[in-house]
């Protein structure tokens, strides 16, 4: 049986971790290697069972403990190209065991039995991806996150999976009327920056009416959201689409730090 859980989820820190059987696997390490010990202990996880890491891009807050966790537990790390040469020149040359970040092709590699695929997202980093991961029951997973849109390529990749990990950063009318600098408002509302609320919810329903059926609203700003916010602005236009919540699918919020059981496919 499949198991997803976002041990760590929002703008100060990012990580998930997809298992099946005694296989599992990291999609980011956004905080420190030893949170990250213990946010997998608190789901039953033994870190040193997992199989690999993969990178998203090399934004602080999805590889902040990567070097320290990657090192103590003896994991291969995986990232596109772009991302495996800065992570390879600044995040990783200073470890004692001379840690290296494998690059992986758009054909995907297999981790233990879990199977997972890049598709590339727009962002202002190196070479940004998301993943889709099949398991071996028969599952397939995505997480798409920073998003500047949701591109045909996004689109193509996620649609049809079992559940998601989709990207609801922030309420736009909250960013615009926040404290935040032009610059950065600008940044985070371009087509490089990330996912609003009204655009991730515009994609629910694309998704659910693929097949998807457990959606997780992810990444979000601590600054420019809530959780009650992003998950209303979701379900009411998945409802207005005329999708019921728990018969045609399961939507939750990934919290900042894991507060509830992992879900199991």
């Amino acid at each position: 049986m499949a198991k997803f859980c976002p041990l760590f989820s929002s703008s100060g820190g990012n990580s998930v971790y997809v298992g099946c059987g005694e296989d599992g696997v990291l999609i980011d390490v956004g905080m420190s290697a030893k949170q990250t010990d213990i946010a997998l202990h608190n789901i039953g996880v033994d870190p040193d069972s997992i199989r690999a890491i993969f990178i998203t891009h090399e934004h602080s807050d999805h590889v902040k403990g990567l070097r320290v966790f990657a090192a103590k537990h003896k994991i291969k790390i995986y990232a596109t190209k772009g991302t495996a040469f800065y992570l390879d020149n600044y995040e990783l040359s200073t470890a004692k065991d001379s840690l290296k970040c494998e690059v992986m092709g758009e054909d995907g590699v297999e981790a233990g039995e879990i199977f997972v695929k890049p598709f590339r997202t727009s962002h202002d980093a190196r070479e940004s991806c998301g993943y889709t991961l099949d398991t071996p029951d028969g599952r397939k997973i995505a997480v798409a996150t920073d998003l500047g849109y949701v591109s045909e390529t996004v689109h193509n990749a996620i649609s049809g999976c079992d559940l998601v990990m989709l990207e609801s950063n922030h309420d736009i009318k909250m960013l615009e009327n926040g404290p935040y600098p032009y610059q950065l408002k600008e940044r985070i509302l371009s087509g490089k920056g990330h996912l609003s609320n009204d655009a991730c919810a515009e994609e629910a329903v694309k998704l659910i009416g693929s097949g998807t059926t457990r959606l997780f609203l992810g990444h979000l700003s601590r600054e420019n959201n809530f959780p009650e916010l992003a998950y209303q602005t979701t379900h009411a236009m998945l409802t207005q689409a005329g999708m019921q919540e728990d018969s045609d699918y399961i939507l939750k919020v990934a919290k900042p730090v894991w507060e509830d059981r992992a879900i199991m496919l």
